[in-house]
């Protein structure tokens, strides 16, 4: 079986620019953007009381995501606020200016004109800027990788969006939508990853995904000791570590990065050492799709590298025993719906207090009966079938 790899974060600290893309009095206005839309509500903060109890430690916090403006998962929050900020910026106006009724009117979208909204996604993205599209009256277009699930698209394609599955993957379709975008009047690239001359959107993106670390904060309502955050390009874990560096600049929290090993590039960077990024290639066979992405966001890495304590790859089977202990918990405990790349953070925390031979990083982060877990369940059951498989018949590979 393959086991989990980490490594400590000894990569030389670099200049702090990026991490005022998460600066507090930035996320304040996206927050309040946000509250504006009429289905918003706060998503649940579960304490896993009994689980906490059943490891010796002071507590565990999930962030359950799965309810997220009816969509089962955290990413329309990134890009419903860039969507709103090219708005707010093609307009003229401040996003302090544009909230949601605004944001839908017929007078922005006659202002605004034809619009055509590009990206590549496993699913969750995809859906959101799809949703944010809809609600807009403007087109939207998703590619998406080799090997994402149908009723992903199918998802995708109800909110009106034109949506096709590649025989590529992830950082390719990034590629393809980029191209078709610049080929298009009214086109423009909602991506959550960020290179050379493509910076401004992926910023704002990680900027959305800040309100979901406001409520967790103010909902956990003391200072976390440690901060488990999952990553793909890294756009989520750059947002989180960023906001939290940012609020408790005193520092004293452990923060980790988990990602899946078929795609580690963050964590085979921070084993180089040397501050460059790592690129993964190939087809990225994981179960987490979410997680299925070998090009890291360069502004999400600049914080990153800065901020992280450790890095961590995780195989497939910690995703699904994250995905199992949240689906079947301890008498008491309140039941997580967590798919496969909202889990993995729970299933490694679980294997460091069980298992020997991580018994070296469990003593390294510290993790005893003082301490304060914050995790983040980005997703819920996205793909019904495949989630069934996994937690009921133990499939983790795809047939």
């Amino acid at each position: 079986m393959e086991q989990i790899k980490w490594v400590r974060n000894q990569m030389p600290p670099t200049q702090e620019e990026a991490l005022q893309v998460m600066a507090l009095n930035e996320m304040d206005k996206v927050h309040t953007f946000h509250k504006s839309f009429p289905m918003y509500e706060v998503t649940p903060l579960q304490a896993l009381c009994r689980l906490a109890d059943f490891y010796h430690l002071g507590g565990i916090f999930v962030k359950d995501e799965s309810y997220r403006f009816g969509l089962n998962a955290f990413k329309v929050l990134g890009g419903s606020l860039a969507m709103g900020r090219h708005i707010a910026k093609t307009l003229g106006k401040d996003l302090s200016e544009l909230d949601y009724d605004t944001f839908i009117s017929t007078e922005t979208k006659k202002q605004l004109g034809d619009a055509t909204f590009f990206t590549a996604t496993d699913g969750n993205h995809g859906r959101g800027v799809a949703w944010a599209a809809n609600k807009l009256g403007q087109k939207a277009v998703v590619f998406m990788p080799k090997g994402s699930q149908t009723i992903r698209l199918q998802n995708i394609q109800k909110e009106g969006a034109t949506a096709t599955i590649e025989t590529v993957n992830y950082d390719e379709c990034v590629r393809l939508a980029t191209a078709a975008a610049c080929q298009t009047p009214g086109g423009v690239v909602v991506q959550d990853t960020a290179w050379e001359g493509y910076t401004e959107i992926p910023s704002w993106i990680m900027q959305g995904y800040g309100t979901m670390v406001k409520e967790a904060l103010e909902q956990l309502g003391q200072k976390p000791t440690h901060v488990f955050v999952q990553a793909g390009v890294g756009s989520l874990a750059g947002a989180v570590i960023g906001y939290i560096a940012n609020h408790f600049v005193e520092g004293g929290i452990q923060m980790v990065v988990v990602e899946a090993s078929e795609a580690a590039c963050l964590y085979n960077s921070a084993v180089a050492g040397d501050g460059r990024i790592r690129i993964v290639t190939g087809d990225m066979p994981t179960i987490m799709a979410g997680l299925a992405c070998g090009e890291p966001n360069t502004i999400s890495w600049e914080i990153l590298k800065n901020h992280t304590h450790y890095f961590v790859s995780c195989p497939d089977w910690v995703a699904a025993k994250g995905m199992c202990i949240l689906g079947a918990p301890l008498k008491g405990d309140p039941r997580v719906i967590s798919g496969e790349s909202g889990a993995v953070t729970l299933g490694f925390l679980a294997s460091v207090m069980e298992e020997e031979t991580l018994k070296p990083l469990k003593e390294h982060l510290g993790l005893n009966e003082e301490s304060i877990v914050l995790l983040f369940s980005t997703e819920g059951d996205t793909d019904p079938e495949h989630y069934r498989q996994i937690v009921w018949q133990h499939h983790f590979k795809e047939e």
